[in-house]
């Protein structure tokens, strides 16, 4: 009887240091993104999420896409339904809609060739983005007979302000990686093939600061987005007293006195 070869992981995920590195990996059909695709990236951000050891993850990809973008055929039944595919208890939000289920520890993105509809949307529920020369960018929905549900309608508009988020989504013209730094999808960007090593190094960097301090500095941040900036305003020192008393506050405080770089806990 003949074996079959088990299919490979279409989101594979590595740890490298307190950075979970997690990558797209259906490079044959430019990773467009289907129902397994969004279970198994829910299933790594879900291990983020509760790994005290992880502390910030990078999103790339193999292939010359990053992700064409939905595999429509299996999400139109997905949203006749009118609501999101049910997550399971370890999975968490990749579009961070539902916000028992969001993640609560930085993203960063590395983004390379094409990069359609839910790469930006994933992207922009992420919090730090970068972009490869190549990028080609587009909300093309609308070309589909279809609309933007997973965050780009609202999420554009904050980050965009409102007349660039509209001229692409209701156009569903793409735009390149130039117009996403003036408009600020991306953060940086570099020559094609550093987009990974660069989304490392910030990775890396936001990994070695106190964890604490990085996860409320995020909820914080998205208080004010979500609720306002006085109630995030009115939160800011009440949310820092329980912080106070960690090791890492103490650590910070002996490094400063002591000149010395900082080794952070997470406690």
């Amino acid at each position: 009887m003949t074996e079959v070869a088990a299919a490979a992981p279409k989101i594979l995920t590595e740890r490298r240091g307190h950075v979970l590195l997690i990558t797209f990996n259906r490079p044959e059909k430019y990773n467009a993104f289907d129902l397994e695709m969004h279970h198994q990236l829910a299933a790594a951000y879900g291990l983020l999420d509760t790994d005290p050891e992880l502390r910030c993850a990078l999103v790339s990809a193999n292939g010359k896409a990053f992700t064409a973008g939905l595999e429509l055929t299996q999400w139109t039944p997905a949203f006749a339904s009118g609501k999101w595919p049910d997550l399971a208890e370890h999975e968490r939000d990749p579009f961070g809609l539902i916000p028992e289920k969001r993640v609560s520890k930085p993203i960063i993105f590395a983004m390379h060739g094409i990069c359609f509809t839910v790469a930006i949307e994933l992207a922009l529920a992420a919090d730090i983005r970068v972009a490869a020369e190549d990028c080609r960018f587009g909300q093309i929905e609308v070309k589909r007979g279809i609309y933007a549900v997973g965050g780009a309608t609202v999420r554009m508009v904050q980050e965009f302000g409102w007349g660039n988020a509209q001229k692409y989504l209701l156009t569903g013209d793409e735009f390149n990686a130039a117009e996403a730094l003036r408009i600020g999808l991306v953060q940086e960007v570099v020559p094609v093939g550093q987009q990974f090593e660069r989304g490392l190094a910030i990775a890396e960097r936001v990994a070695a600061q106190a964890p604490l301090g990085v996860y409320a500095s995020l909820k914080s941040s998205r208080i004010a987005i979500e609720h306002g900036d006085q109630v995030a305003i009115e939160r800011l020192v009440r949310d820092l007293a329980p912080i106070m008393g960690s090791d890492d506050v103490k650590e910070g405080v002996a490094s400063f006195v002591e000149r010395r770089p900082a080794k952070f806990t997470g406690r």
